[in-house]
């Protein structure tokens, strides 16, 4: 088992993966919003009092703040970091006509929608530079079944070819591995390709339970099959491109996939992470090597994109959720019921944090030392 990484190396590896992570959202509503004209007031790394930070030539502040985890782009027309809509008499005269809450809804919801693209952008171009230099999973096809497992009993045989699981693409193993670690002990259906024919089956998944090389367990499914020889491939530009975008694509539906089961009861939230989590994660990549630490960026990068997608107000999903209703009533919501939603947003968000954050300590052992000191 390898020693945990020190204190110091797990926050430097926090904010070298939340700081790039928040500045390349940000720097997608920036973008866009001064792609149609809005000026921004603030664009911030970090929350609370200013560390350091210049003013440019069009006015905006850009700056760090002491708090890691987050960021915000703070256009004209904004009440808070948080794009809560201010009085139009607020607005200087001479900004009316650019400031962000006044523009038509659909350049709204761009600017709004083009943070969580960026994410999603850059986790394609991390996995493209991957796929390039050491080459991309490139096959599905079963090298060697073993013995006793789901496969051997459901009469999977090398050479098969499995096309999907649980209903689920499955180009290349990494896929497969994917699909089946989320549903340990669930019968599913399988589809292959054997001697040109497509055949489909019920496969009884099995588990174990397995501890990483930090100590940490957490059980998984398996099917048991190897893939054939020859897995990588390097691919030019070309292709590289469009495979880490069908790959991003993967992972996302793998996300929603973990929360419909979280959400569903099928699986516990003893896996739900939070900012300790992160960093914990973080730091032990960082002490495995620079490889590591640049995939569990794209990694993070997903999901911080899906995250901010999700309708909960506050969140970038639920300002687009509202520009969709304002669209559809041709007429925005009553200040009111903004009012409320955001203050609903920002409950339900201070709730997980500090569910994630209790979830954190019990997974650092806090809890069960805590309890045999007090027993």
């Amino acid at each position: 088992m390898l020693p945990q990484p020190p204190l110091w190396l797990i926050l430097i590896a926090f904010i070298c993966a939340l700081g790039p992570l928040v500045f390349f959202h940000e720097l997608g509503h920036y973008l866009v919003a001064r792609l149609f004209g809005i000026p921004a007031e603030t664009f911030s790394i970090g929350f609370g009092h200013e560390l350091v930070g210049w003013t440019d030539k069009q006015g905006t502040r850009w700056k760090v703040a002491w708090l890691p985890l987050g960021g915000y782009v703070k256009f004209v027309g904004d009440m808070t970091p948080a794009s809560t809509p201010g009085e139009p008499e607020s607005i200087p005269p001479e900004l009316r006509d650019r400031a962000f809450q006044l523009r038509p809804v659909w350049q709204r919801f761009l600017v709004v929608l083009a943070g969580p693209v960026f994410n999603f952008i850059l986790a394609i171009a991390i996995f493209a530079a991957f796929f390039m230099i050491l080459g991309a999973p490139r096959t599905n096809i079963v090298g060697a079944i073993v013995p006793g497992t789901a496969a051997a009993e459901a009469g999977l045989k090398p050479g098969d070819k499995i096309l999907s699981v649980a209903d689920q693409g499955t180009p290349n193993f990494d896929d497969i591995r994917t699909v089946v670690l989320l549903r340990p002990n669930e019968t599913v259906p399988l589809r292959f390709e054997r001697g040109g024919q497509v055949r489909q089956i019920q496969v009884h998944l099995k588990s174990d339970t397995v501890t990483d090389p930090y100590g940490q367990k957490f059980t998984r499914g398996l099917l048991g099959v190897y893939p054939t020889t020859g897995v990588l491939q390097r691919l030019p530009v070309y292709e590289a491109v469009p495979e880490a975008a069908s790959y991003t694509v993967r992972i996302t539906r793998s996300m929603i996939d973990g929360l419909a089961q979280i959400v569903s009861g099928q699986r516990g939230t003893q896996d739900v992470g939070g900012p300790i989590k992160i960093a914990q994660i973080a730091g032990q990549q960082a002490a495995l090597g620079a490889l590591p630490f640049i995939e569990l960026l794209a990694l993070f990068s997903i999901n911080l994109g899906f995250i901010n997608l999700l309708p909960v107000p506050m969140l970038d999903g639920g300002h687009l959720f509202f520009y969709a209703v304002e669209a559809i009533r041709r007429r925005p919501l009553s200040a009111r019921a903004l009012d409320w939603a955001f203050r609903g947003g920002l409950a339900l968000i201070l709730a997980l944090v500090a569910f994630t954050t209790i979830n954190d300590l019990g997974s650092i052992g806090l809890w069960d030392r805590l309890q045999r000191l007090i027993g």
